[in-house]
C-alpha cells in the first residue's frame, strides 16, 4: 500500500512469533488446531470456506497451511462465512491478500462475529453481506512486548504502523482516510448489519427469513389431525359437571294416610266453593185498604239500636279441619293438637 514502510526485521519478527507457538504447542502437548474449514460440497459450482475461531495465535494453525488448502479450490464461486474474534494480525493479513489473488468470485458472509483482523479478512470478499444481527468491530492493532525500552519502542511503533496498514484496508473498501478510520479503529468501534452497509464496509444485511404462514389442516386431506385427543387412558374423564345438592321429598299421602289425605281435600274443596244465592220472596202483597188521610202526628226520635259485638275472627285452617278431627283424643290429634291450637304462648308471641 502506498506510504507503508515495513520494519526491516518484521521476517524476524514474524519466525519469533511461530518459534514461540511452537514451543508453546511442544510444552503443553498439543497440536496446532484447525481454525478454518474448506470444501466444495455446497454446490457444484460454489466451494464453503469457514473461519469459526481465533485466526493463527499460539495454538493454531499458520496461514501457509490455509493457503495451500486454498489452492486446491477450483469452483468458480467461493463463499467465505466469518464467525471470529480476530487472532493473529500477520497471518490473518496473509489470508486477505490469498483470497483476494484467488481467482474464484468471493462472496464473504459474516455469520456472527467478525473482529479485530477477521474483519480485515472480510474487506478481501467481492462482496460482503451482513446476517441477520450479527456484527462488526474494528480497532487498533495491540501486542505484547517483552525486553528493554529499546524493545518497548520498537514494539510501539510495529503496532502503530500496524494499526495504519489495518486503517488503509477499510479506507480502500468503504473510502475516505487513514487518518479517519484511525479514529474509529481507537474508538474500538462496533457495526450493526445495517450501520457496517450504510459506512461502506458491507454490501447488503441480509434480512431474516419471514415466518412460514401457518396452514390449517383440510379435514378431507388429513382427517386423523382433526380428531381429538383420548385422554381416558390418563384418567381423564371430561370437565367436571357443577355438584347437584341433595333435595328432600316427601310423600304426604305415606306418611298421613290415604283416607285422612281424602278427608282435607274434600274439605278445602267444599270451603272454596261460592255460597248459593237466597231466593227471592215472590209472595204477592195484599192489597192495602184506602183510608181517609190523617194528619200526621210527630213522629217520636229514633232510639239508636244498640251495636252488635264485633265477631271474633276465625281462623279458616281451624274451620276447615274441624271437622276432621274426632272427639276423642287418638294418637293423631295429639301429634297435631299444638299445630291447629293455638297456646297461649304462639298468642303472646303474636301479639308482641
Amino acid at each position: 500500500m502506498p506510504g507503508l514502510t515495513l520494519p526491516a526485521n518484521l521476517n524476524s519478527f514474524l519466525a519469533r512469533q511461530r518459534e514461540q507457538a511452537d514451543k508453546l504447542r511442544a510444552q503443553h502437548g498439543v497440536e496446532a488446531k484447525t481454525w478454518y474449514r474448506i470444501t466444495n460440497a455446497a454446490s457444484p459450482d460454489e466451494a464453503e470456506v469457514m473461519l469459526y475461531d481465533e485466526v493463527g495465535g499460539w495454538y493454531g494453525a499458520t496461514a501457509d497451511q490455509f493457503i495451500a488448502d486454498l489452492r486446491g479450490v477450483t469452483a468458480p464461486n467461493l463463499r467465505v462465512r466469518i464467525n471470529s474474534p480476530g487472532g493473529s494480525v500477520f497471518e490473518g493479513i496473509a489470508i486477505a491478500n490469498a483470497l483476494r489473488s484467488h481467482p474464484a468470485n468471493i462472496t464473504v458472509q459474516v455469520d456472527g462475529i467478525a473482529a479485530s483482523i477477521a474483519s480485515v479478512i472480510a474487506m478481501a470478499g467481492d462482496r460482503i453481506e451482513m446476517a441477520p444481527n450479527t456484527m462488526l468491530m474494528i480497532h487498533d492493532a495491540s501486542g505484547v512486548c517483552l525486553g528493554n525500552a529499546a524493545d518497548m519502542e520498537e514494539m510501539a511503533e510495529l503496532l502503530d504502523l500496524i494499526s495504519d496498514n489495518i486503517a488503509d484496508a477499510y479506507a480502500q473498501r468503504a473510502g475516505g482516510t487513514r487518518e479517519q478510520w484511525r479514529e474509529r479503529m481507537k474508538a474500538e468501534t462496533w457495526y450493526l448489519p445495517e450501520d457496517a452497509v450504510e459506512n461502506g464496509l458491507a454490501d447488503e444485511a441480509v434480512q431474516a427469513p419471514k415466518a412460514a404462514e401457518t396452514v390449517e389442516p383440510q379435514e378431507e386431506d388429513e382427517p386423523d389431525m382433526a380428531r381429538a385427543w383420548d385422554l381416558a387412558a390418563y384418567g381423564y374423564q371430561g370437565p367436571q359437571q357443577p355438584e347437584q345438592k341433595p333435595t328432600l321429598t316427601i310423600d304426604i299421602a305415606a306418611a298421613l294416610g290415604e283416607k285422612f289425605v281424602e278427608q282435607l281435600r274434600a274439605a278445602v274443596t267444599k270451603a272454596a266453593e261460592p255460597a248459593p244465592a237466597p231466593a227471592e220472596d215472590i209472595t204477592p202483597a195484599e192489597p192495602i185498604a184506602e183510608t181517609p188521610p190523617v194528619d200526621p202526628a210527630p213522629a217520636p226520635a229514633a232510639v239508636p239500636e244498640p251495636e252488635a259485638p264485633a265477631a271474633e275472627p276465625v281462623d279458616e285452617w281451624t274451620a276447615l279441619v274441624a271437622a276432621l278431627i274426632p272427639d276423642d283424643a287418638d294418637d293423631w290429634s295429639a301429634l297435631v293438637s299444638h299445630l291447629i291450637e293455638p297456646d297461649s304462648s304462639s298468642s303472646a308471641a303474636t301479639a308482641a
